[in-house]
């Protein structure tokens, strides 16, 4: 039999389903009372509802709530361990799994105040970046029992179930170091149902005294995994006798089977190339779980509210951070928020202009304004937004200028309204397309990755990457655009590819104002991800030639054309570096094990200094291309931070 608890006007009620129709038990009955009663008045009971003269209620027009909508206890057990070895893969560690994994059935406890039902919404667990399903089956105890035999635990079982458990895979990896056991990261929401269906309904699928039930897990429609359950490594019959001993088990306690292999996002994740990537779930993505012979759940993941902060404890035994301070001159004092460096033209920086810490611009006109960049996650982006409400409410802000592709300048623009026009160079268009999820970003907080693992939280903890959809612009150029913003004039140029594959700055004639982005970095580092370095040191020329006498940087504080020469002069200094270790014979991996001996000269003294490795990279693949190894970002991420140089 397969029986449903579903809403009616008076509550919930339990059914027993005949073909698309559910037939109703007496009201005020729960299923936990019915299956406590064991095997045999469990099918009377179904029995004595069909029989019934009572109305039916058609299955679809019904919303059908977990079979057991609030269990006594939940535990999830890890019967497949074939998908134990594809999460430590994922992670980049070894697929080999320590002997305890093939000694005792593991098992944790969920949160039974947190079942769903299989259509209800699912909300993302607050402060989650990375929101995972995973596919299961669970068996539900019907009569108790203590300290069962595992045969004796198999006939405990009273039904099955689909069995989604909801991850939130950050918040886990935060928690693991613990080693306590899961908490945040799994007690979101598990998802039960549509039905209990008896063991005797899935007897035409039992294979060697397992289930063989296929399955298979779609997101939006695409498949993400599919799979048998008799690929259990442990059965019910063994984790319910493991779990049975010294307890009272109770009629209507859960027991999850763990994750058919592939069945969730994270045993697709690979950190060498996160670009394959499905992604994590979002907002208003539909995932839809199908079991043979259970049925099919399908579920809308929906955004929750950021949870309330709280102040970290101090680590008596924590080395603190060496101070970071950008020393460059400034124009303006080089504080956080909106600064005027204009007439009518605003910039809003973000001390210390190290990774991630960038600045934007407000340009206003008669009745419109235009923004140049927002930043890199959505907390800073509002903050920054709601401080240029003073003006933007007399100036509507209209356009935004996108300098390039990195998200510290593009994830807060789906905070832009629908009509604000976004504007961008072609190739930075494509390139964020092609760009690392904002969510993989999270990585840098939360997973090990040895020794540059400090490099990674000092540099990256601050930012909240959760909830980011990076919206594309609506508008692309190339070469140079001019833009009318409320009467003034506006240019916008390409000098890339420099730092990305595109460079924009945008200049404000009347005002004597450039935003050259990440073309400059005043007081920091210049990182060419990109290049020709030729080409950079061409752009830094092409900005002086402007004439602007006011410079806002990507980072760092306000400058003058005395900031950008600066820059040039830094380029300079690397290519001349890079290239007398290339006449020397050294290879790139030489020249980075001899860069403590380059000769930084007054550069030394700029904040992430370590950017010397990628910018070596670039001139080494720039002189000899087929000798120099293709590295991705992360690689180089984790060169610099092993140089520890800043």
């Amino acid at each position: 039999m397969r029986w449903v608890t579903y809403v009616t006007d008076a509550g919930d009620r339990v059914g027993v389903i005949d073909e698309d129709r559910i037939h109703p038990v007496a009201p005020g009955v729960s299923l936990i009372e019915l299956i406590g009663r064991g095997a045999e008045e469990l099918r009377a009971a179904g029995e004595a509802a069909l029989a019934s003269a009572a109305q039916t209620v058609s299955l679809a027009e019904t919303r059908l709530r977990a079979p057991i909508p609030r269990p006594p206890s939940v535990r999830d057990c890890l019967c497949f361990l074939d998908h134990m070895r594809n999460c430590q893969q994922a992670a980049g560690q070894p697929r080999t799994l320590k002997d305890a994994w093939y000694q005792i059935p593991a098992f944790y406890f969920a949160c039974p105040s947190t079942i769903a039902g299989p259509y209800d919404d699912v909300a993302i667990s607050p402060g989650s970046a990375w929101f995972d399903f995973e596919l299961e089956i669970a068996a539900i105890i019907g009569p108790g029992g203590r300290d069962l035999a595992p045969e004796q635990a198999e006939e405990h079982i009273i039904g099955y179930t689909i069995y989604n458990d909801w991850s939130a895979r950050d918040l886990q990896l935060r928690e693991s170091p613990l080693a306590i056991g899961q908490a945040k990261g799994k007690d979101g929401a598990t998802t039960l149902g549509p039905f209990l269906v008896t063991p005797d309904e899935l007897e035409p699928y039992r294979r060697d005294g397992g289930l063989a039930l296929r399955v298979e897990a779609k997101v939006n429609g695409q498949t993400i995994g599919s799979g048998r359950t008799d690929a259990m490594d442990w059965s019910f019959g063994e984790v319910i006798s493991y779990a049975s001993r010294g307890v009272d088990l109770l009629p209507g306690e859960v027991f999850g089977s763990g994750t058919v292999p592939g069945c969730c996002l994270i045993e697709h994740l690979s950190l060498a190339d996160p670009a394959a990537f499905p992604g994590w779930l979002r907002d208003g993505d539909v995932v839809e779980l199908t079991v043979e012979g259970l049925g099919r759940t399908r579920q809308t993941v929906r955004a929750s509210a950021a949870p309330y902060p709280l102040t970290p404890r101090h680590d008596p035994d924590r080395r603190p951070p060496r101070p970071r301070v950008n020393r460059a001159p400034s124009k303006l004092p080089y504080t956080r928020g909106l600064h005027e460096v204009g007439a009518s033209v605003w910039a809003w920086l973000l001390p210390d202009g190290g990774y991630g810490w960038s600045n934007a611009g407000l340009v206003a006109g008669e009745g419109a304004s235009l923004l140049v960049d927002t930043l890199f996650d959505l907390p800073l982006t509002a903050e920054m937004l709601d401080a240029m409400r003073k003006i933007t409410d007399r100036d509507p802000l209209t356009r935004a200028v996108i300098t390039h592709a990195n998200g510290d300048h593009t994830h807060g623009n789906q905070l832009l309204g629908e009509h604000v026009q976004i504007i961008a160079a072609e190739a930075t268009r494509t390139e964020m397309q092609h760009e690392m999820p904002p969510e993989m970003l999270t990585a840098t907080q939360v997973v090990d990755i040895g020794p540059a693992t400090p490099y990674f939280r000092e540099r990256f903890a601050a930012f909240d990457f959760s909830g980011i959809r990076l919206r594309l612009p609506d508008l692309t150029y190339d070469g140079e655009l001019t833009l009318d913003v409320g009467g003034r004039e506006v240019r916008v140029m390409n000098l890339g590819p420099a730092h990305t594959a595109a460079d924009s700055v945008v200049h404000v004639p009347d005002a004597g104002v450039l935003f050259a982005g990440d073309l400059l970095f005043v007081g920091c580092t210049p990182i060419v991800w990109s290049g020709p370095i030729g080409n950079w040191i061409a752009a830094c020329d092409k900005m002086i030639a402007t004439g602007a006498g006011t410079i806002v940087p990507g980072h760092g504080p306000v400058t003058d054309p005395e900031g950008i020469r600066a820059v040039r002069g830094y380029l300079t200094h690397v290519v001349e570096q890079a290239d007398a270790a290339h006449a020397r014979g050294l290879s790139f991996v030489e020249a980075v094990d001899a860069v403590d001996a380059v000769d930084l000269d007054e550069y030394a003294s700029w904040l992430d200094a370590e950017r010397i490795v990628v910018n070596l990279h670039r001139r080494y693949h720039e002189l000899d291309p087929t000798g120099t190894p293709d590295l991705d970002q992360m690689t180089l991420m984790a060169m610099m931070a092993e140089r520890g140089l800043s």
